[in-house]
């Protein structure tokens, strides 16, 4: 019902509204003075509020105090004195004016309200889809080194695979000796960039999903930095086939970042848990730990992480230990995010 007057025209909500007013002050007259209607006065002028614009509300407000008078004089409502008449008079006028700045006010507040949360809404939504073209330009990238550049590479190293045996054959052994160097160098290189391409691409939604690309993430972390990491998941933890997985691999990737670079940290553990509820992942270090900081302070990288877990309505923390080393939390509701 609200719904159909609030889709009607201003013109016709401001004649329902005199309608709606006069039939008020008609039942005024049959009810006679002994009966107040002053507050019944007051539901037209809310009506206004809600469907007409700020000068139509004061008309109503207006022609309320009128009528009311109106009705007063006319049921010979008899008062002490012309003085008390005129103040009644006017305090019912002042009454239906304020009710009138009142109800416009909470009408604005509501709009500016309701305007704020549209544009928080559309903020986010707008932050999700940078996030989603984001990840698929890095799918896109990552693709094309795994498929172009690393078969480049690859092809090159057979060449001088080949011009290393040719070399050797002639007894160019200072020669070989180079082609040699120049084949580990490519062979290293073709490494680099598939572990870039998985980096980019982590998270293989078929069989494994992301417990296979959390473990890969374990591995990669071992071979390419100082550091011990390992993986440990559930056997009974779930494959899954949806874009959360994506967002807690990032989150993984993230908090090994941290870890490394501002946590000095010489191990890590990541562990990836679910039930029938939730599923959780916790980074955990043994670095030197985080400065305490404010939500305000958080870092690029940290903001990030959280951003990632609202977006899959989930729950993020970091606990740093009183002998050292930070653990990373996030919590999201089950829906096949692993």
């Amino acid at each position: 019902m609200f719904r159909f007057f609030v889709g009607q025209s201003p013109t016709l909500a401001f004649i329902e509204t005199l309608a709606l007013l006069f039939g008020i002050s008609w039942l005024d007259l049959a009810t006679g003075h002994q009966v107040s209607l002053v507050l019944f006065y007051t539901v037209p002028i809310i009506f206004a509020v809600w469907l007409c614009d700020n000068k139509s509300v004061f008309v109503i407000a207006g022609l309320a105090g009128v009528l009311w008078s109106w009705a007063d004089l006319v049921l010979g409502h008899s008062y002490s004195s012309s003085t008390v008449q005129a103040w009644e008079i006017a305090i019912r006028f002042a009454f239906f004016f304020v009710v009138a700045l009142a109800g416009i006010a909470m009408r604005e507040r509501q709009e500016a309200s309701d305007a704020r949360i549209a544009l928080l809404e559309h903020t986010q939504r707008l932050e999700k889809q940078i996030i989603e073209v984001s990840e698929h330009e890095q799918q896109r990238i990552g693709r094309d080194l795994h498929d172009g550049l690393c078969q480049f590479l690859a092809a090159i190293g057979c060449a001088a695979t080949s011009l290393k045996v040719d070399l050797q054959d002639k007894g160019l052994t200072s020669f070989a000796k180079s082609a040699a160097e120049i084949e580990k160098l490519l062979s290293e290189s073709v490494n680099q960039a598939r572990d870039l391409s998985h980096g980019l691409v982590p998270v293989q939604l078929g069989d494994h999903g992301l417990p296979a690309a959390l473990r890969e993430l374990a591995a990669a972390t071992n071979r390419l930095l100082p550091v011990r990491c390992s993986f440990e998941c559930d056997p009974e933890t779930a494959a899954g086939r949806n874009g959360n997985a994506t967002h807690l691999y990032r989150i993984a990737q993230e908090a090994i970042h941290n870890a490394t670079k501002h946590g000095k940290a010489g191990r890590i553990d990541i562990r990836l848990s679910a039930n029938s509820s939730v599923t959780s992942l916790s980074i955990t270090d043994d670095g030197i730990g985080f400065p305490k900081q404010t939500p305000e302070s958080d870092g690029v990288g940290i903001s990030i992480m959280r951003y990632r877990a609202n977006l899959m309505s989930g729950e993020f923390a970091i606990e740093v230990s009183a002998n050292g080393g930070t653990t990373v939390f996030c919590t999201v509701p089950n829906g096949g995010a692993v």
